[in-house]
């Protein structure tokens, strides 16, 4: 019972983001994810404390699903740790990202709904967070050039590019995408960055002089 309990859950949490990202957050109602779902009408309320609740649960779902499977996660480990490899992988994310269309519309939905929701807001702000910092952490155990500053680069960039191509997709052909991911990669990763000021020992600043 309990996993014909999650399972039917998840439907609905799956409904929801259809319905975010078709009809916005103003369209999500339970009634409206009762019918997306195709359920008698008042199975969402019986599964979500709120409107609110469901929202997060929608958000969180959302990156469950963009995860990377096993066979994904191992291929990448078995690549290189060149930028070459590292543009192939930005290349495969952006496309893995861009293939749930209805999830990543669903979450600039929540994100728009998050400026009128400060409860909101504070659930995507830690969601996003804690994915940026897990980005950080995977891209520091795989030994691949860059530092953390230039994974947020390319969080940011790439994000941008995932909304142009949901959102107005003739702006760029699928090629110049593609292009603009690998320049992205070579222009931000460097594969070695010089020592700040602070870095350097007294002898080094003295010779600097």
């Amino acid at each position: 019972m309990v996993r014909r309990n999650d399972q039917r859950r998840a439907a609905l949490v799956d409904a929801a983001i259809e319905v975010l990202a078709r009809d916005g957050a103003r369209g999500l109602t339970f009634r409206a994810v009762d019918t997306e779902a195709g359920v008698p009408a008042g199975t969402a309320s019986n599964y979500f404390t709120s409107r609110h609740d469901l929202l997060t649960q929608a958000g969180a779902r959302v990156y469950e699903r963009l995860q990377p499977d096993e066979a994904t996660i191992a291929r990448q480990l078995a690549a290189g740790r060149d930028r070459e490899t590292y543009a192939g992988l930005m290349r495969e994310l952006v496309g893995r990202i861009a293939s749930f269309r209805t999830g990543y519309l669903a979450l600039l939905e929540l994100r728009l709904e998050a400026t009128r929701r400060p409860e909101l807001r504070e659930v995507l702000t830690e969601r996003v967070r804690a994915d940026v910092e897990a980005n950080i952490a995977y891209h520091k155990a795989s030994g691949l050039p860059g530092d953390a500053t230039d994974v947020k680069l390319l969080y940011l960039a790439l994000n941008w590019l995932i909304v142009e191509q949901l959102t107005l997709p003739d702006v760029f052909t699928a090629a110049e995408r593609e292009r603009l991911v690998t320049a992205a990669v070579e222009r931000i990763v460097t594969m070695e960055r010089p020592a700040s000021t602070s870095d350097l020992g007294l002898s080094d600043r003295l010779e600097n002089r």
